[in-house]
């Protein structure tokens, strides 16, 4: 009986902890809620400078981390083209690649000067939150 009264303990806290849910991946995460493939790509302000990279293809009805980890900056800005004549935009404007390869631009102006095109992204806040999922729908 001793012995059971010791164990109790010892399982009631093992089945708490097989209840709760597993620890998130901090990321800004995109995820894709139309029918076409997106590819998206990010601008930020990295501490020193601002950056944007990219693209991302993200396939319909799937999420990918942009930016993984935890997240430092209360905004981030998008931009995004779905293949056909849809994209989301905005009025922050970053050099982005031209093509679908991958691109890293420290800078946001004189785009065309470095092979590069310049876009429009759009503000997200993510309200200082540590973990945030954008989508982008029809």
């Amino acid at each position: 009986m001793l012995t059971m009264r010791l164990l109790l303990p010892f399982w009631a806290a093992l089945i708490a902890l097989t209840l709760l849910p597993p620890p998130a991946h901090a990321a800004l995460n995109v995820c894709n809620r139309t029918a076409k493939a997106a590819r998206v790509a990010v601008g930020r302000f990295d501490g020193t400078a601002w950056l944007s990279e990219g693209w991302w293809a993200i396939a319909p009805n799937k999420c990918e981390a942009v930016v993984p980890g935890r997240l430092k900056a209360r905004y981030y800005y998008l931009y995004a083209v779905d293949g056909g004549a849809g994209s989301w935009d905005g009025a922050r404007k970053f050099c982005v690649g031209i093509g679908d390869g991958r691109f890293q631009s420290r800078v946001r102006s004189h785009c065309a000067a470095r092979g590069m095109d310049t876009k429009g992204f759009f503000a997200v806040d993510t309200k200082d939150a540590a973990d945030y999922t954008q989508s982008l729908s029809d």
